[in-house]
C-alpha cells in the first residue's frame, strides 16, 4: 500500500510539474529576448513569429497574426519595427453585418536605453527602460510580443468598417433603413460637423 501510494503521489508530482512547465513555456514563448540587441548596439536581431492573441477576447481572428520583427539598439534606443497581416471578423458599422477583414499594418517603435552595454565593459549591463505604459511591454530586456503586437492590431483596426453597400446604397441587411434616402453625405458620424459653426471674431 505504501508503495502504491508512493507511486501514485509520484505520477501526481509529474502532472503537476508538467503542468507548470508547460505554463512557463507558454510565457517563454511570449517573450522575444532583446537582450542581445541591448547588450551589442548595431548588431540586428530578426523574429519570424505568428500568434492567435489567446488572451485577447475582444478580436475574433480568423487568421492568427503573422508578424516579421526586426531590433536593433545605437546604445541610447532600442529600434522595434515589424510588418503584421492576419484576418478577423468585425460587424458592419451600418447593418451589423459579419465583415471578414484583411488587415496588412506596420509598427516602428523606439524604447529609451540605460546602462553601459556588456560589450563595452566586462561588468556593464544595459537594460530597456520603457516609459510608463499601462500594460507594461517589456519584462527586464523582454519584448512582451503578444502585449505589443495586440497594440498596434488595435489601432490599425478601421473604426467603421462597411459592407459592400456602403453608406449610400440599399442594403438589404439595414432593415429598412436607407440611409441614401435619409439625406444622409455619408458617414453619419459626421453628420453633426456640419451644424458647428465657428465662432464669430470678436469686434
Amino acid at each position: 500500500r505504501v508503495d502504491g501510494l508512493m507511486a501514485t503521489g509520484m505520477k501526481k508530482a509529474k502532472r503537476g510539474e508538467t503542468g507548470i512547465l508547460t505554463e512557463q513555456k507558454m510565457r517563454r514563448e511570449d517573450l522575444l529576448d532583446m537582450n542581445e540587441a541591448v547588450q551589442n548596439p548595431g548588431k540586428k536581431l530578426v523574429f519570424d513569429v505568428k500568434t492567435e492573441l489567446p488572451q485577447e477576447e475582444d478580436l475574433d481572428l480568423v487568421e492568427p497574426v503573422e508578424a516579421h520583427i526586426e531590433a536593433v539598439s545605437t546604445g541610447n534606443l532600442l529600434l522595434v519595427n515589424g510588418s503584421f497581416q492576419t484576418k478577423c471578423v468585425l460587424e458592419c458599422a451600418r447593418c451589423g453585418a459579419p465583415l471578414s477583414i484583411a488587415l496588412d499594418y506596420e509598427m516602428d517603435d523606439h524604447f529609451p536605453v540605460e546602462g553601459v552595454p556588456s560589450c563595452y565593459a566586462s561588468d556593464g549591463y544595459a537594460k530597456v527602460v520603457p516609459d510608463d505604459e499601462p500594460y507594461p511591454i517589456f519584462h527586464n530586456n523582454a519584448l512582451k510580443r503578444d502585449t505589443w503586437i495586440r497594440q498596434g492590431l488595435l489601432i490599425n483596426i478601421p473604426v467603421q468598417p462597411l459592407c459592400s453597400f456602403g453608406w449610400d446604397g440599399p442594403c438589404p441587411n439595414a432593415e429598412g433603413v436607407d440611409r441614401s434616402k435619409e439625406g444622409s453625405k455619408g458617414n453619419p458620424a459626421f453628420e453633426s460637423l456640419a451644424n458647428l459653426r465657428l465662432p464669430e471674431d470678436e469686434g
